[in-house]
């Protein structure tokens, strides 16, 4: 989601990472030191992703230990996340927590990182000393005050000043246990001799209250200033006086929860008698200082915070037109595409911006045709086709994981979802079976297990994406023609993508491709370890001979292989390659499995009800799938209600001043609209995103709609007083909806643009290597300079990197531009740049 501002700029954030392992944790005190735990993400104060629970994972006894028995703590969570971000934040934290049935969780420790540190440690693993959670540090939001001095004649004709400060609003207050705050602010003048409070009233229900109350406040005395006329600040220990903003949460019955603070001099005015800034809110003094502490053990984390900065489209025309030319160019090695993906060679991610514009731009096949072609020449024996981490086989992985995500979906899930959950021992190997294990019961497992997904992937060609496919075709080609005299060729092009790349990778990790919610625990990483590697030779039988199975190094697998029928296999691996390799259009049964797209809990509002209370939300499991739309229960309960995907008309955020509820968006259907609460705002986009992509080529689908809701016998938003009244605000989603419109080009070009600005010395070194070669006709430096790089044409490659630069400095003017109004729109102290307040 992008943040807009008035320059045009759109800032876009996103985050990836992985949750690895901690260590040396702290055990719980008694006799049982064992606790179960996890882990969570939260941007400021609002949790966005949460691990699963590791049962008794704080502790691992050590037999051989010196000393003996001796214990580590080191629970392995290995969590990848990545998410959009939809709002600014200050802090990225972790949090390991100890789950307790009976009572809350216990937090062990937190990582707090600055957004403003982030890029220190982006893209790679670090450990990090957790830190004791104190409620005191626990904040989030910003403040608008504005505060002025007046000047006051008493009764006996002397001058006095007063301090005059209204607290005008905050913004982005955190839920307090999952709601929204009861907020008030005490507002205190604080100076060596002196402590005056006052308090506002309490904001019911919201994240963002506006108090509009002003206090006033004497700051010197009258009889100072007998013979005055002008006040003076340097005359009076006004320099010393700050004002305290503290902002808690009404807990009526129960201790009030403190949500920030935030303290400005009074000295400001020094030079302004009136002065009005937002500030942000802090941890409370005594909750930054730093104090001796136990050791309470370590985070290992791999983060990378992405933020583009996305200017208007029309600054991005000249290189959007250079990459779009490249499927055309010859050689294609003097391309755009090419270039960029020569010199990022060691960032995989580089290749992804290519892969989706000339994806939504009907240039992605040739593309990929091209490049596929150049790595066959260089290629020497048919058997190691398609083997390396080249450009061609990182845009067809790239290609597979964009457009193949549903296809997965649909072939994968159902059966992955059964052996994740049946959780049956399906060890085969002698060394790691355990005591009481069955090898024959655990060859039969697997067997059952490898089958079902053998079966699901043989029988699925019907549901193979067409782009796909296309591929398929060009890879069969090419390698018929390079090696005509090999049969298994063309069978083996294509398999070692769609069988090793593709679906035996998402066997491998289900979790990293959204198929599961959470990385599967030890048990059944291996079970799916064995199926992955089973997967992967079964689906390359089609193209080896039969010899090729007495290569295998464990002999427990070669057993094992046994019990398949091996020219069965074959011949129905055969057939489902040449089924997705076939440019003839597929015609489907039309019968297709309802899948899960995505479900989770969330609050829910009863339908049509038309006042406000809290009794009418209830926690509801709610479940997307291929077909509808339900909410239940719980989980594995009976629909209470069911949507059809066809009937939905719109989908939508919900403004908060509706209930007074944050993260909430609307489902807008044929019947009465559904309002529902998500827990968190990466949550809530999630499912506005996948919501709005399903449904987009629905019928009748609204051009507008109301932002708020209808209650009271009115809209909240436009006042109208009819129900059946047409919305009051354009719809964000109207166009059909395929995997194209799904790509932000300007979004892609930003960051092929910022890739070549950061790889602009490998750029230099390619370019000279191409004046080198054309100059001497042939090398005449030390090969390592440029052994890296494919040149085929010199001259045409050093004119496209020259187009590259100009367009470059053209962007890069651009930026500073944009950026230089930016920071003339927003001053510091702004909404959109807000102060950061003292801290004691």
């Amino acid at each position: 989601m992008a943040e807009e501002d008035e320059t045009g700029i759109r800032i876009l954030q996103s985050l990836r990472g992985k949750i690895c392992e901690a260590k040396n944790l702290v055990p719980c005190p008694g006799p049982n030191r064992m606790r179960d735990c996890f882990c969570t993400v939260s941007l400021d104060q609002e949790e966005v992703f949460r691990t699963k629970v590791f049962e008794k994972s704080l502790r691992i006894q050590l037999k051989n230990a010196v000393p003996p028995n001796h214990t580590i703590h080191i629970p392995f969570y290995g969590e990848d996340f990545y998410f959009e971000i939809p709002r600014p934040f200050q802090y990225l934290s972790f949090y390991v927590y100890a789950k307790s049935v009976f009572q809350r969780d216990l937090p062990v420790g937190k990582v707090a990182i600055r957004k403003d540190d982030l890029c220190k440690f982006s893209g790679k693993e670090h450990w990090f000393s957790l830190q004791p959670v104190d409620p005191n540090s626990e904040v989030q939001g910003k403040v608008h005050l504005e505060m002025k001095l007046n000047e006051l004649i008493t009764d006996n004709g002397s001058v006095c000043q007063q301090l005059v400060v209204r607290i005008i609003e905050c913004q982005g207050l955190p839920l307090v246990n999952g709601q929204s705050c009861d907020a008030y602010a005490t507002v205190s003048l604080i100076g060596p001799a002196r402590s005056d409070q006052k308090k506002t009233k309490v904001k019911k229900k919201t994240s963002n209250p506006q108090f509009e109350e002003t206090f006033y406040f004497e700051v010197t005395r009258s009889s100072s200033y007998t013979k005055k006329s002008q006040f003076q600040v340097e005359e009076e220990d006004i320099e010393k006086l700050e004002i305290k903003v503290d902002l808690w949460n009404n807990g009526n019955l129960v201790q009030d929860v403190f949500l920030g603070e935030t303290r400005v001099s009074v000295k400001i005015l020094r030079n302004d008698s009136s002065h009005r800034a937002w500030y942000l809110l802090q941890p409370k003094d005594n909750g930054n200082k730093t104090s001796k502490t136990d050791d309470l053990g370590s985070l290992r984390l791999n983060v990378t915070y992405t933020e583009d900065n996305v200017l208007p489209s029309i600054y991005y025309i000249s290189l959007r037109d250079l990459l779009l030319k490249s499927p055309d160019v010859k050689p294609i090695s003097a391309s755009a595409a090419h270039i960029l993906g020569d010199i990022c060679r060691e960032r995989y991610e580089a290749v992804l911006p290519v892969v989706r514009l000339l994806l939504h731009h009907n240039r992605l096949v040739p593309f990929v045709s091209a490049i596929a072609a150049l790595e066959l020449e260089q290629t020497q024996e048919a058997n190691t086709i398609f083997r390396g981490n080249s450009l061609a086989t990182r845009c067809i992985d790239d290609t597979m994981k964009i457009v193949g995500k549903s296809y997965l979906t649909v072939t994968l899930k159902p059966v992955l979802d059964e052996i994740c959950d049946s959780n049956k021992t399906c060890e085969i190997d002698p060394v790691r079976l355990k005591e009481g294990d069955n090898v024959e019961v655990n060859k039969e497992n697997l067997h059952q297990y490898v089958q079902k997904v053998f079966n699901s992937i043989i029988q699925s060609s019907m549901s193979c994406p067409t782009l796909m496919c296309d591929v398929f075709n060009s890879l069969r080609q090419l390698a018929t023609k390079r090696f005509p005299d090999d049969p298994h060729v063309q069978y083996s092009a294509v398999s070692s993508f769609v069988f090793l790349r593709f679906f035996a990778v998402a066997v491998l990790s289900p979790h990293s491709f959204h198929l599961r919610a959470h990385h599967p625990d030890a048990d059944v990483s291996r079970t799916l370890t064995l199926i992955s590697k089973t997967i992967q030779t079964l689906g390359s039988w089609g193209s080896l001979s039969k010899n090729k199975l007495s290569s295998f190094k464990e002999s427990y697998m070669y057993d094992f292989f046994k019990s398949f029928q091996e020219e069965k296999c074959i011949e129905e691996v055969k057939k489902f390659l040449d089924e997705i390799s076939s440019n003839e259009s597929k015609e489907s049964s039309g019968v297709e499995e309802s899948v899960v797209h995505k479900e989770g809990e969330v609050h829910k509002r009863a339908q049509g009800r038309k006042r406000i209370g809290k009794k009418n939300f209830k926690k509801r499991w709610l479940r997307l799938s291929t077909r509808e739309l339900s909410y239940h229960k719980a989980k594995g309960k009976d629909a209470l209600c069911i949507i059809p995907i066809k009937n939905i008309l719109a989908v939508e955020k919900l403004e908060e001043s509706a209930f007074n509820r944050k993260n909430m968006f609307q489902v807008i259907h044929t019947e009465k609209p559904l309002y529902v609460q998500a827990n968190n705002c990466v949550e809530a986009n999630e499912w506005i995103e996948i919501l709005s992509r399903v449904s987009r080529c629905n019928q009748g689908r609204l051009n507008s709609y109301h932002p708020s809701a209808y209650l009271c016998g009115n809209w909240l938003c436009c006042k109208a007083t009819s129900e059946t009244q047409p919305g009051c605000k354009p719809c964000t989603a109207t166009m059909p909806a395929n995997i194209q419109l799904d790509i932000d080009c300007d979004r892609e070009i930003e960051r092929i643009f910022s890739l070549f600005v950061s790889n602009a010395h490998k750029l230099q070194k390619l370019e000279e290597a191409c004046a080198s070669i054309a100059v001497y006709q042939g090398p005449q430096k030390e090969q390592d300079d440029y052994s890296h790089f494919t040149i085929q044409d010199p001259r045409v490659t050093f004119k496209t990197i020259n187009q590259i630069r100009d367009i470059s400095e053209q962007l890069r003017e651009h930026h500073e531009k944009f950026q230089k109004k930016r920071s003339t729109s927003a001053k510091y102290g702004s909404e959109d740049n807000p102060i950061v307040g003292m801290v004691s």
